[in-house]
């Protein structure tokens, strides 16, 4: 279906056996082959092929397509004999442009063709087109129907095909956990249980030249565990994936010497949140979950999987790419700590971006971290100037400026915890904490209740920061009278009381345009927030001697009146 030809790998036995007979071809076979490269070269290099001069008959709709010899093939990829699908492969799409080869678009993004294949191949998923009696099928029920119409043909059955490739754990070096293998000849015997662990020699040089457990005959020379004749211990060790594999479960019951099933183990495991960059995360909590599953099996954990929940670290850029030593784009740490200290570099990297997105370094923004910072510690000194405020307040005594301080404290709590708590997402927490002291600088200090409130606020807006920056919070938290280290101080907890607003603010329009904001109760209803908004001095303006037609209210949020 839309197949214009059938390209078979360079390399594939077929290609050769028909391109014998001609000599052209068999140049451009010897040609391909002096030019093997690695599969990441071949789907980039440029697109080569010949035509072989035999057809292959499409199994559907009896069509023959020829067949063609081509070195863009990825050897790994099937059998080596691929359909090719111009329309919707861009590798395709180019080898056919390249030799004049029909182009027949067979999926579209919608129920007909409307998707442009003249200049580049349509590779997303959709709704077939020109495919007989399976038009206006998605590709996957289009998936199913086919197979099912080869199966009963007797063309082919359903299989799943895993692309998952040998696994090298060997490394030659000394760190690392040695192979319990003992090699006898052609024979490989594993290290009795009764011998393990093998444990690696201290008495090592290392210069540099290899391994150095190859050259330790004390490590190397043993016997076979079952005939007692001289034999050769292995000399590589596991790659460090194999041991970064399982330390997690090892961490709940290290001196537990039998398994990892104590209850220690069953309260820790699975482990809540994990954590890695983006080019490594993947592949390790791949390794992770084979070596888990492997401990299951043997009785050594009892949960299924190792981890609930995984975050992804992105990158660090310096002028749009990443970070890397090669480069010399790094930006050196210790220099900026020693100008700004450590808290000022963490508020910047968690601040500049959420931790699953690439952060761009910005020298500017390290500056700004270290402003507000600044101005946190100006802030506070500047209320204890005075003492720390004495007393206490009930909430309901409070005027609306004092309630209205506490909801945006006490909301702000609520959202800082939802972000670091739930969400992971620093950078908004911060913002959140920056928004809450604008207001509180913003706030007028007129009585003693004032600087309760102020006392509270700056309080909560330490404890909060407390996780990102800890040094200067451990400092304002004595600052702020406290003895004991803010580090043994629990969360903030929020006043239920302190988020109920007894004012709303809502909007008033006339003929569907705003024309004023007027507060009122919180608790009004549609009668009194149609008085307040008609009664308004800059509503009645815009209405002047005109007719009233009606009045829509939306309670607690908007007055719109029609004239």
């Amino acid at each position: 279906m839309g197949v214009s030809c059938m390209a078979v790998a360079a390399e594939h036995p077929l290609a050769v056996a028909a391109a014998a007979t001609n000599a052209e071809l068999q140049e451009f076979l010897t040609d391909c082959q002096r030019s093997a490269v690695s599969e990441a070269v071949v789907e980039t290099m440029d697109k080569l092929g010949k035509p072989l001069g035999i057809n292959a008959i499409h199994p559907i709709t009896g069509e023959p397509i020829p067949i063609w010899v081509a070195n863009f093939v990825l050897i790994s990829y099937g059998t080596g004999a691929v359909m090719v699908v111009p329309a919707h492969d861009q590798r395709d799409y180019e080898f056919a442009t390249k030799y004049d080869l029909p182009i027949k678009q067979v999926v579209a993004a919608g129920a007909s063709s409307e998707c442009d294949v003249a200049d580049a191949a349509f590779v997303k998923k959709g709704v077939l087109v020109n495919s007989g009696k399976y038009d206006g099928l998605t590709s996957a029920d289009a998936f199913n129907a086919i197979a099912t119409d080869l199966e009963a043909a007797g063309c082919g059955e359903r299989q799943t095909n895993y692309r998952l490739r040998d696994w090298l754990i060997s490394r030659q070096r000394y760190w690392g956990a040695p192979i319990p293998v003992i090699n006898n000849g052609d024979q490989q015997l594993a290290v009795p249980d009764a011998d393990l662990p093998v444990q690696l020699p201290e008495n090592v040089e290392l210069d540099g030249s290899g391994s150095p457990l190859a050259r330790l005959p004390e490590f190397f020379e043993t016997v076979d565990p079952i005939t007692g004749a001289p034999a050769i211990r292995e000399t590589d060790t596991f790659d460090t994936f194999m041991e970064s594999s399982w330390y997690y479960a090892r961490y709940c019951c290290p001196d537990n010497a039998d398994a990892m099933l104590d209850e220690r183990a069953k309260y820790w495991l699975p482990v809540d949140l994990y954590i890695g960059g983006i080019e490594h995360a993947i592949l390790h909590l791949l390794y992770a979950r084979f070596y888990h599953k492997v401990m299951r099996d043997e009785g050594l954990v009892s949960c299924d999987e190792p981890f609930t929940r995984l975050l992804t670290q992105g990158m660090v850029l310096k002028d749009g790419a990443k970070m890397s030593k090669s480069k010399g784009n790094t930006v050196d740490p210790e220099q900026l700590i020693n100008e700004y200290g450590a808290d000022t570099v963490r508020l910047f990297v968690m601040f500049a971006a959420p931790p699953e997105q690439s952060l761009e370094w910005s020298d500017d923004g390290v500056q700004g971290a270290f402003r507000f910072l600044r101005r946190l510690w100006t802030r506070t000194h500047e209320h204890i100037a005075a003492g720390v405020p004495a007393g206490s307040f009930q909430h309901e005594d409070l005027n609306p400026a004092q309630k209205d301080l506490r909801r945006i404290v006490h909301t702000t709590v609520t959202k800082v915890s939802d972000d670091i708590g739930r969400r992971y997402t620093f950078n908004t927490a911060i913002a959140a904490v920056m928004e809450l002291m604008n207001s509180l600088n913003k706030y007028p200090v007129n009585d003693a209740v004032d600087r309760l409130l102020v006392q509270e606020a700056l309080e909560k807006a330490v404890l909060m920061l407390s996780p990102i920056v800890p040094h200067i919070c451990h400092q304002l938290w004595a600052v702020l009278g406290h003895d004991a280290a803010i580090a043994n101080e629990r969360w903030p907890e929020v006043d239920p009381k302190a988020m109920v607003a007894d004012t709303v603010q809502v909007v008033v329009q006339v003929n569907g345009k705003l024309r004023s904001r007027i507060e009122v109760p919180a608790d009004a209803n549609k009668d009194a927030l149609k008085a307040a908004a008609l009664a308004d001095e800059n509503v009645r303006r815009f209405i002047g001697d005109s007719e009233l037609r009606k009045v829509i209210v939306v309670p607690g949020k908007l007055v719109n009146v029609v004239i």
